[in-house]
């Protein structure tokens, strides 16, 4: 099952997302039979300001199990995070 997570950081939370995102990176690559594509939301300004990742998983516990694990979920980077079954139809 395809699994869209959708994550909007903390306001001013740029900091955070900085200093743990080497962390975050190796956890993707770390996962890579997982991850089908991963990437930061901009703001207006170009900086990062959230996340969307699709998750390949047997279910939503594993999506679950997945993003508690994340290190930006440690470091308390998100203000919310919504896990969404997801549907590919092109790409």
């Amino acid at each position: 099952m395809l699994v869209a997570l959708i994550a909007k950081d903390k306001p001013g939370a740029l900091d955070i997302r900085k200093a743990n995102r080497d962390a975050h990176v190796a956890y993707l690559k770390s996962s890579s039979d997982t991850i089908m594509m991963a990437g930061p939301f901009l703001d207006d300004a170009g900086d990062m300001c959230g996340s969307l990742i699709i998750l390949n998983v047997s279910d939503m516990a594993e999506a679950e199990a997945w993003a508690a694990n994340d290190p930006y979920k440690s470091a308390d980077l998100f203000a919310s995070v919504e896990l969404k079954p997801w549907n590919k139809v092109l790409g």
